[in-house]
């Protein structure tokens, strides 16, 4: 029984393993100046609105040419998961490798052998003594 539940919750690390290492994801960020804004996974950060002032000034002439730069900037981390799952990397393995592997599984499989239990749940309880034949003396029998 013991050594089911270790096989289960080993298949279940296995399975949330694969899930985890093939998972893509990207942070966003939002900095207004120095400051950080807003933080956003698998989504689009929050902006503080101090683009859009910066986007609705018009400039002319000479005006362009000192144009404010916007003091926002996001900034956009991924981190990427692996694309391709395949097992022939494991049909590579050379005699030592299949002689280590096959040690290991063979000295950790007797590790979770279950012994035999001797121990008796009644080893403590005394039955009652028996000083008359309640049956006999109640002439009760059963047929």
């Amino acid at each position: 029984m013991i050594h089911n539940r270790i096989l289960q919750l080993l298949s279940v690390a296995m399975a949330v393993l694969v899930l985890f290492s093939t998972l893509s994801i990207s942070i966003e960020k939002h900095y207004c100046g120095e400051h950080l804004v807003d933080v956003a996974i698998f989504t689009e950060a929050e902006k503080c609105g101090m683009e859009a002032a910066d986007m609705g000034q018009e400039t002319s002439g000479e005006d362009s040419l000192f144009m404010k730069n916007s003091c926002c900037k996001d900034v956009v981390d991924l981190v990427e998961g692996q694309d391709e799952l395949s097992l022939e990397k494991t049909k590579e393995l050379n005699s030592h490798q299949k002689v280590f592997i096959f040690s290991i599984a063979y000295t950790f499989s007797g590790l979770f052998e279950l012994e035999p239990q001797d121990h008796s749940p009644f080893e403590y309880y005394s039955p009652p003594n028996v000083v008359e034949d309640i049956q006999v003396l109640n002439e009760v029998f059963l047929i």
